[in-house]
């Protein structure tokens, strides 16, 4: 691994230590002129303030009644100017300062695989399943970036890529600049996710219903059916927040498949479209759950195209994957549920999963529904919410494979510190063998 990244990478750890342990991570203010912490409001300029003391003037015959409204009215329109002045010079302090915000999160597993092994036998696996550290800034109002600096399944058997971090080593898994135009117009350049699906291509992995991602999307132990840089891809995204958030879109030109798989070099294009008919969601990482404190119904729609592919050896292969899905999640009953149904149809698909027939060159089709309630009311420090995942994989002309989850999420503190207890039952039609599957996690982060 490069040196430089090592040493960025001890550098932040060191630094996330002294930060909040409120989530949302270390925040800090720094004054791009002179480098000093941002001012507060004592640092604003200071007015005097008069006393007139109407009723003592009045009662002592120096003013009238009708001077005494004129100088009350004089009082009001110099206050309103104060006012004025003083939010001024807040707001040029504020376009002096860069704001920014470190942090870090963590997921540990144990896990249990029914012939896990290569040689059919069971497996007992410890593995960090994601450690990300991040590094987010605003340096103007239209100018931005975030990073992520990450691990996973570090330690899981059988998985050793280092260079993008999976398995062994640390790798730059997000890192993007945003040009903001205004709220519905923002150009983001950098690697980032893939605006296709919801549940990986704007769900935050540390936020999520189940304890990870659908087995298709490469979720429990299962690889991504797209071309991916572990689930991201470096790309120039267009996205937006029209009509208040009412609706919220994101196109992607990215690089896709590549080498010669690519021969012709052709570009990806993605997309996503959402339609919010509740509360919006604004941000580029939605939740999985929102615990009660949202009101959410999303639609969306998606889209993944690039042509002229070799798969499995076959040239001139145009691959083409779209999806629709609903998210729910909304309070009920002291507590609230969350609800999310996909369907993905995929044509000429670009990957190979391991835990089901789909490969390279493959149609196929994809489903899922997932839910989970959060029980009123707190169990010792915490709170629970039970959730159940079916989904399946289709592939024309071949066997199906289902996966049939259900779990248990423990927050001691939303998704600061959660305990989690998974088991997923993994169902083939075809000779390979069907598994039975228990995770259980901690996770924490700020």
């Amino acid at each position: 691994m490069n040196r430089f990244v090592k040493m960025l990478f001890v550098f932040m750890a060191c630094i996330f230590w002294t930060g909040s342990s409120a989530w949302g991570g270390f925040k800090f203010g720094i004054d791009d002129q002179t480098g000093k912490e941002k001012p507060g409001a004592s640092q604003l300029k200071e007015y005097d303030r008069q006393d007139p003391l109407i009723d003592i003037l009045i009662s002592k015959g120096v003013i009238t009644e009708e001077e005494a409204k004129k100088i009350q009215k004089e009082v009001a329109v110099l206050e309103e100017q104060r006012q004025h002045e003083k939010y001024e010079v807040a707001k040029g302090i504020d376009d002096k300062v860069l704001k920014g915000e470190i942090g870090a999160w963590t997921q540990v597993w144990y896990q249990y695989v029914e012939h896990g092994k290569k040689d059919g036998g069971d497996l007992n696996d410890f593995m960090a399943r994601r450690f990300y550290l991040y590094l987010k800034g605003d340096i103007t109002p239209y100018f931005s970036f975030f990073t992520h600096i990450a691990a996973d399944r570090i330690g899981q058997e059988g998985l050793d890529s280092p260079s993008v971090g999976l398995g062994s080593g640390i790798a730059i898994r997000d890192l993007w600049i945003t040009l903001k135009l205004h709220e519905a117009l923002k150009v983001q350049v950098g690697r980032m996710y893939v605006p296709l699906t919801r549940n990986y291509g704007t769900t935050s992995t540390k936020c999520m219903l189940t304890t990870d991602l659908p087995f298709l999307q490469g979720g429990v132990r299962g690889s991504i059916f797209y071309a991916s840089k572990v689930g991201r891809d470096d790309s120039v995204t267009i996205w937006g927040n029209p009509l208040d958030g009412l609706l919220q879109y994101r196109f992607m030109v990215s690089e896709g498949v590549e080498n010669d798989n690519n021969p012709d070099d052709n570009l990806r294009f993605a997309g996503r479209v959402a339609l919010n008919l509740l509360e919006p969601e604004k941000n580029w990482f939605n939740m999985g759950t929102y615990l009660g404190k949202k009101k959410v119904l999303s639609l969306g729609l998606g889209c993944d195209t690039q042509n002229d592919l070799t798969l499995n050896g076959q040239e001139d292969q145009n691959n083409l994957v779209w999806t629709a899905d609903v998210f729910f999640d909304h309070p009920l009953g002291g507590g609230a549920i969350t609800a999310e149904a996909a369907y993905i149809d995929i044509q000429n698909c670009t990957q190979t999963h391991n835990f089901s027939e789909l490969a390279a060159g493959d149609d196929a089709q994809n489903w899922y529904i997932q839910s989970g309630y959060l029980l009123p009311g707190n169990i010792g420090p915490g709170r629970l919410q039970p959730y159940v995942k079916y989904e399946a994989v289709d592939v024309d002309d071949k066997d199906d494979t289902e996966f049939i989850t259900a779990g248990l999420n423990y927050f001691v503190k939303g998704h600061n510190a959660k305990v989690s207890m998974d088991y997923t039952y993994v169902g083939q039609d075809s000779d390979r063998k069907d598994q039975s599957i228990a995770t259980f996690q901690l996770a924490v982060g700020f």
